[in-house]
């Protein structure tokens, strides 16, 4: 069963040391799909798996992966989705070991025909995996690799098993590459703030990468008003048009506001971000905003105090799923109420509580460090694919 929101994952052939990959991706307009999707081909090239990228619209990644059309990312080829389709095209390709379908984008029949021609469903570990969303909710950990038998289409007689990722050694863990730990500690902190026009005032710096959450006016306003300085640096989209429209009604009410800087608090909007430069921009900042579940786990990843913003969902559905990370994340009762009220639960935003989120995403962050990641547990999975409880 292909549902909405799941990716699909085919391992043909028995998963070698260096198996090869073909990954699926329709680009929507948060971007959180070719992001994943992106990291995991970009992960996988890395560590010596060949990856085919199709995307519907590969000119994203010229802003997210600068140089991954022209072929200059170690192990990744991006492909235009439509080329799929076409036979002539597939047949001068080599099968790969591994297909991925990107969060219920549906790849063209033409291409599971081609692929699963001539393969005998009793071949050695066939196997087909549903990548799901990553949640911390029980039911991911209860269904993490459930096998389901095939039933019809050009994979009938194969088995398929479900695999979620999570914050648990029994779930399908985190995305993090190899050398994430190095490049943080590499990482010059104010060589790239300078480079965004931000230098060490004393200001505390935050992050704003979100959707519009209701809140949002309370917070700016907090900070315009506060005691001590604050510099915010707004991603490109949704938050900068957000924090705009704001900025617009308060430098007209105000007397202490310039262009750039409204009280307490200075705007700096940053340019459209490459993935590596958000991960940056995560590590600079005293505080993130943050939204969705790329973002999330490069929150945990930076180390530094964070909020989320959930996608909304409109039967609050969201909220079970928040609950839940919090509780793995160990949140002290500060950093749940402020992540309720910023998620449209109806409640005025307490006060920040920047030490005590820090230890507890320390915590977290370290607990987490201590297990296998996604892009591992993936491989090793397809290399023997042991159903659930064994």
């Amino acid at each position: 069963m292909v549902r909405g929101g799941i990716a699909v994952l085919w391992t043909i052939h028995s998963v070698k040391s260096a198996s090869t990959w073909d990954i699926f991706c329709r680009v929507i307009d948060n971007f959180g799909d070719i992001g994943v999707c992106w990291r995991l081909a970009a992960d996988l090239g890395a560590r010596a798996h060949p990856v085919r990228l199709w995307v519907d619209d590969p000119a994203v990644l010229q802003w997210m992966a600068p140089g991954a059309l022209a072929g200059c990312w170690p192990g990744v080829t991006v492909l235009p989705w439509t080329k799929s389709g076409e036979l002539q095209f597939l047949h001068t390709l080599r099968r790969s070991d591994v297909v991925l379908e990107g969060f219920g984008c549906e790849i063209e029949a033409a291409f599971l025909n081609w692929h699963f021609a001539g393969v005998e469903p009793q071949s050695p570990m066939p196997s087909w995996i549903n990548l799901e969303y990553l949640s911390a909710q029980a039911y991911a950990e209860q269904s993490h690799r459930l096998p389901s038998p095939v039933q019809f289409g050009p994979a009938k007689g194969f088995t398929r098993h479900f695999f979620f990722p999570g914050f648990s050694r029994r779930s399908g863990g985190l995305l993090r590459e190899g050398n994430l730990l190095a490049r943080q500690a590499a990482f010059d902190r104010w060589a790239w703030l300078s480079q965004h026009g931000v230098y060490n005032s004393g200001a505390t710096i935050v992050s704003l990468f979100c959707y519009e959450p209701p809140t949002l006016t309370e917070l700016l306003e907090r900070l315009q008003r506060g005691p001590e300085p604050v510099q915010l640096l707004v991603t490109s989209g949704r938050a900068a048009a957000a924090v705009r429209g704001w900025q617009k009604a308060a430098t007209r009410s105000t007397t202490r506001s310039t262009d750039a800087c409204i009280g307490s608090l200075s705007l700096v909007f940053l340019p459209t971000l490459t993935q590596e430069d958000y991960d940056h921009l995560l590590w600079s900042c005293n505080l993130n905003f943050v939204r969705g579940e790329d973002s999330l786990v490069r929150a945990i990843w930076a180390g530094k105090p964070f909020v989320w913003q959930i996608y909304p969902q409109g039967d609050a559905a969201h909220f079970p799923k928040l609950r839940a990370t919090l509780d793995v994340l160990g949140a002290p009762k500060s950093w749940r109420q402020f992540h309720g009220a910023w998620n449209d639960d109806p409640a005025v935003l307490p006060a920040f509580d920047l030490p005590g989120w820090a230890l507890a995403v320390h915590d977290a962050r370290q607990k987490l460090l201590a297990q296998d990641d996604l892009t591992t547990r993936l491989l090793t999975f397809a290399a023997n694919p042991t159903p659930a409880g064994n």
